[in-house]
């Protein structure tokens, strides 16, 4: 089992992100066995300047049997942007959606929260026993329900994608990760790998999420304006989304 020492960025950060990447980190350590998971040079901390703020970057990535990366990125730009992002990359062996959950906080108030088990099958749906699992969780009701990104064709009916008002409702989508979370390592601890057809399959699909995901230009532009054209297009290639292995 490994141990994750708090974070010291996180301390620092909104109420929610500081709740939600301690949530998702003992879901973790409860359902699965965690390797340690080596990023591609220093890309573990850090940090630049952002329009005279400074920007910093943590980012925490662990491996399992069924996942070949666990990641949970939080970053910070000075005191007006908190952000934490997370996605669970399983194994092509096994037949599994993509976790991703994204938390976009400016100035002390959560104004983007996006979270979704993402299909990678051909006729893009989850497998059955998501979606019984899910379907039979309570309904959440947001105020303000946000509109997904052109590319947002990835995600599936059950995707959570709101601006939070206020306490109680940054309190439901905080219990609404924590159901994903519990539904996905669960299903994931009975899994078995596929057969080769089925991990073509899953290939393929993980490959599609991540290609997707490379069109976000706001996450783009934000890191080519702290570090460049160059080291933008190589952290979002090989530390946001990476492509699995053929």
């Amino acid at each position: 089992m490994v141990e994750t020492p708090s974070l010291s960025l996180r301390s620092q950060q909104h109420p929610l992100i500081r709740s939600l990447a301690d949530a998702i980190e003992a879901i973790w350590r409860e359902h699965l066995e965690l390797a340690p998971y080596e990023l591609p040079g220093d890309l573990g901390y850090v940090e630049g300047r952002l329009d005279g703020d400074r920007l910093t970057i943590e980012n925490r990535c662990f491996q399992t049997s069924q996942f070949r990366k666990l990641h949970l990125e939080l970053a910070q730009v000075g005191q007006m942007l908190d952000i934490l992002h997370c996605v669970m990359f399983p194994r092509p062996e096994y037949p599994l959606p993509m976790f991703g959950c994204d938390l976009v906080g400016a100035r002390g108030q959560i104004g983007a929260a996006v979270a979704d088990l993402s299909p990678v099958s051909d006729d893009r749906a989850l497998p059955t026993a998501y979606r019984d699992a899910l379907q039979h969780l309570p309904p959440e009701i947001f105020s303000q329900p946000r509109e997904l990104p052109p590319w947002g064709d990835i995600f599936s009916e059950f995707c959570v994608f709101v601006r939070p008002a206020g306490p109680q409702e940054e309190a439901r989508f905080l219990q609404r990760v924590r159901s994903l979370l519990e539904i996905h390592c669960t299903q994931a601890s009975r899994s078995e790998p596929g057969t080769p057809d089925q991990r073509r399959t899953n290939f393929a699909g993980q490959q599609r999420y991540c290609l997707q995901q490379q069109q976000n230009d706001k996450t783009r532009r934000v890191l080519e304006k702290a570090f460049g054209v160059e080291w933008a297009e190589t952290y979002i290639t090989t530390v946001l989304f990476d492509l699995p292995v053929a």
